[in-house]
């Protein structure tokens, strides 16, 4: 060790003087530094309360996340017998299980239509490269579609006209066109009946079909509640039906007319496959995008496939989540009517409106209820408090739309407006008024 020390000595020594300083210099700072530490303070840290957590079935439990949301494997939405609450209408005049309509409108295209739905893009992007002419739907026409129990697209159908339709099947990992064409002949039928008993048995015992009650009923959802008819009411049909060797293969409701307390109500279909009355104003009641006064950050998406990343179930999320201040005001985003409004256990305190007949609104996690079952609302009137009830990981609002019973995308829903007819299509669509009004006269 002595060696060592004489070589750095003679060694340093041998240093310009320039060198010897500055190289004493860090050494002595060099040295200050390790003798002289300043304490730091480490405070004592408070035992935090431990997450909060979700059982899964047969497996650990798992922290929650995101923030201000629902458990990723468990729904908020335990009370889906409430959503749509069902009553006769729905239950006696639903179509096939499983099934969902659509009526391309202004805008449309097939991936906003069915992304809306929660389909996957992959499926969308598949259809519309192996089939281009998906790429051009018209206004008017009807798409509709089935899923299978993971949620992905099974069958898509496409009416393109009154005597072609378009199918397009899953088989195996791509889809399969078969083109049917129908050369029946379509005819116009008028049928009147009177209300005794329930509106769908009456209209049947007046020879309508399960469907074009439906239709009828989707028609008139936003002039008049079904529910509340009397006996003695009427009606009168207009719809166009096609035959073939003598029996009805389809048909398109053309115009209905409904007699009530006295007064008509009028429901007429357009070229572009939505109803008006008779002037060509349009029948649905505008509805907001949003429940609340502005926006606020999304916390967790809508996402009807979504999988535990731990057990690999499908754990839906069917809404929206907002993350917001507990007490934020919450409000209808369209005119409807209160259907629920209590604690829903997983949902906390929650409110579903029925608005016509076709759509629903649910709000979850309140913190005050403000409104009562059975009661009207306007659009834009207050519902409720926001809060953090229930299972929730955060103070938010959980909110979702349903359109024909099936939950859609809050953020892209394809949403009721305030609409009506102008310019030629008014006029062409007044000439169609005025020939079919006498056919609806009650016998």
């Amino acid at each position: 060790m002595q060696p060592i020390l004489r070589s750095l000595t003679l060694a340093y020594n041998n240093l310009p003087r320039p060198h010897r300083v500055m190289l004493g210099s860090l050494t002595v700072v060099t040295l200050a530094v390790a003798v002289w530490r300043p304490y730091v303070y480490s405070p004592v840290m408070e035992p935090t309360a431990p997450p909060r957590t979700a059982p899964a079935v047969n497996q650990p439990v798992q922290e929650l996340t995101p923030e201000a949301s629902e458990p990723i494997d468990q729904s908020a939405a335990d009370n889906d017998d409430d959503v749509p609450p069902e009553d006769d209408l729905d239950e006696k005049v639903a179509g096939e299980t499983g099934v969902h309509e659509y009526v391309v409108s202004t805008g449309d295209t097939l991936s906003s239509i069915l992304t809306q739905y929660g389909i996957d893009m992959s499926d969308v992007s598949q259809l519309a490269q192996q089939f281009p002419q998906l790429r051009n739907l018209k206004i008017g026409q009807q798409i509709s579609w089935t899923l299978t129990d993971a949620g992905e697209l099974q069958r898509l159908t496409w009416e393109m006209s009154r005597r072609e339709t378009r199918t397009y099947d899953r088989v195996g990992n791509n889809f399969k066109e078969s083109i049917a064409n129908l050369a029946g002949e379509w005819k116009n039928a008028s049928l009147t009946g009177e209300v005794n008993g329930s509106f769908v048995n009456s209209a049947r015992a007046a020879g309508l079909s399960s469907a074009e009650v439906s239709a009828v009923i989707k028609a008139m959802q936003w002039q008049l509640d079904f529910r509340k008819l009397q006996k003695g009411d009427r009606f009168a049909v207009l719809t166009s039906r096609e035959m073939l060797d003598g029996r009805s293969e389809q048909s398109e409701l053309v115009a209905v007319r409904l007699n009530t307390g006295g007064k008509d109500y009028y429901s007429f279909r357009a070229e572009d496959g939505k109803f008006y009355n008779r002037d060509g104003a349009g029948l649905a009641k505008g509805f907001m995008r949003f429940p609340t006064t502005k926006q606020f950050r999304v916390s967790s998406n809508f996402n009807p496939r979504r999988l535990n990343p731990v057990t690999g179930r499908i754990a839906p999320h069917r809404g929206v989540d907002f993350a917001m201040p507990v007490g934020t005001p919450v409000m209808a985003i369209g005119d409807g009517e209160v259907v629920v409004s209590k604690n829903g256990d997983g949902a906390g305190n929650y409110v579903a409106i029925r608005h016509g007949r076709q759509y629903m609104t649910r709000y979850m996690h309140l913190k005050k209820l403000l409104v009562k079952p059975g009661q009207k609302v306007k659009r834009g009137d207050r519902i409720a408090l926001s809060g953090n009830t229930g299972r929730s990981t955060g103070p938010h609002l959980h909110y979702e739309i349903w359109i024909n019973q099936q939950a859609v995308n809050p953020l892209t829903a394809k949403l009721p407006r305030t609409e009506g007819l102008a310019g030629k299509e008014r006029l062409d669509y007044l000439a169609q008024v005025r020939e079919a009004m006498p056919q609806l006269q009650f016998n």
